[in-house]
């Protein structure tokens, strides 16, 4: 689950602990006034770059939203005034041919036959164009005990996390030792900068001394309001918006090391983490997110499971389009808006590279069964 950035991070991106909450309402029922959206129909063989798609590349994703959707809990909903009716997801969820996975000319069929296409605005203004962000799955070294290099911990969610009523400890005291004989850290890392990138994203692969891959992903966070350093940044002008990236940030942070703490601290938000056994990092939504076709969206304006056509700018050349079908499976607490979208590229050097430059303005329509 992407929480910070991206966080985009997640996207605001993974969410073991909220995954089982939201495991029997991976679609929700929604009335017309709770969403403060607008939809504007439009013919899907209309939309911006839809005959020129690599659509297949989505049905795998579809397929595992729809089998949240499919779980004897999701059975006895009734009907989404805002996102369609439950028994007709049901039954275009049940028409996919898994045969036919990564088969673009089926996939366009099997959309344009089964969904209409709604150009999503905001309700009130009207507005339909929005920030879109990416978000990745990082890689650190790091250990299981504390040891050498390896000073920061990664903190599982307390006991009394739940308990406490308002914000928990803030950021600046954790770092201060407020947790430090009462929650035995998951692991260890080599320093708060790698320990905050983390937070952004959400999830990640942590590298240990015997070769060992550990995976983590978000597990709560102690409910303190989000603070962007990249804004403080640019707000400093120690960075251009123009030039604002992860890479960016972080390359700052190395040539200012006296001033990495304070600024860190600035954000209180703190992540909390649990250990992630399976293939990949999980969205909110419960499913396994599919780099380069999962979607962090805000569930205030939209819902997990919708087939998203976006419709925007590529993160490294603004010159060419990005534009292709994501699925609704993840959110962030950097995630605000119903015109807004975190995108998952993944794990490695490419993904990196793309979620750190993506930040782009652009639209979304979503996909409605008949």
């Amino acid at each position: 689950m992407r929480l910070e950035a991206r966080n985009k991070y997640l996207n605001f991106s993974a969410a073991i602990l909220i995954a089982g909450v939201l495991a029997s309402c991976s679609l929700l029922v929604l009335e017309q006034d709770e969403k403060p959206v607008s939809l504007t129909h439009i013919k899907i063989n209309s939309l911006p770059g839809w005959v020129h798609g690599e659509q297949g590349d989505a049905l795998l994703p579809f397929w595992l939203s729809c089998q949240r959707l499919m779980r004897p809990a999701n059975l006895k909903s009734h009907v989404s005034v805002k996102f369609g009716q439950m028994n007709l997801w049901r039954r275009s969820c049940r028409k996919l041919d898994q045969k036919k996975f990564g088969n673009h000319i089926y996939a366009r069929k099997y959309f344009e036959k089964n969904f209409r296409a709604y150009l999503v605005g905001q309700r009130f203004s009207g507005k339909t164009e929005g920030l879109f962000t990416g978000y990745y799955e990082p890689h650190f070294d790091g250990a299981l005990k504390r040891f050498g290099q390896y000073q920061t911990p990664i903190y599982p969610p307390p006991d009394n996390l739940n308990q406490a009523t308002g914000r928990y400890f803030s950021r600046k005291q954790i770092n201060n030792g407020a947790l430090q004989n009462d929650v035995e850290p998951i692991a260890w890392l080599k320093n708060p900068v790698d320990v905050f990138f983390l937070q952004i994203q959400g999830s990640g692969r942590i590298k240990l001394p015997n070769g060992e891959i550990l995976r983590v992903g978000y597990a709560g966070h102690n409910r303190h309001p989000y603070t962007s350093i990249g804004k403080v940044l640019v707000d400093r002008q120690e960075l251009s918006q123009e030039a604002l990236s992860m890479q960016a940030i972080r390359s700052w942070l190395k040539k200012n090391p006296m001033k990495v703490i304070d600024l860190l601290e600035l954000n209180a938000r703190y992540i909390f983490f649990s250990r992630v056994i399976g293939l990949g990092p999980l969205g909110a939504q419960g499913v396994v997110l599919t780099p380069g076709r999962s979607l962090a969206i805000d569930p205030r304006f939209l819902t997990y499971g919708l087939p998203v056509w976006i419709d925007t700018k590529d993160p490294l050349n603004i010159d060419i389009a990005f534009q292709r079908l994501l699925i609704t499976q993840d959110t962030g607490g950097a995630i605000r808006g119903a015109v807004r979208g975190d995108i998952f590229f993944g794990h490695g050097l490419s993904a990196a590279k793309n979620a750190g430059h993506m930040n782009r303005r652009g639209r979304y329509f979503v996909f409605i069964p008949k």
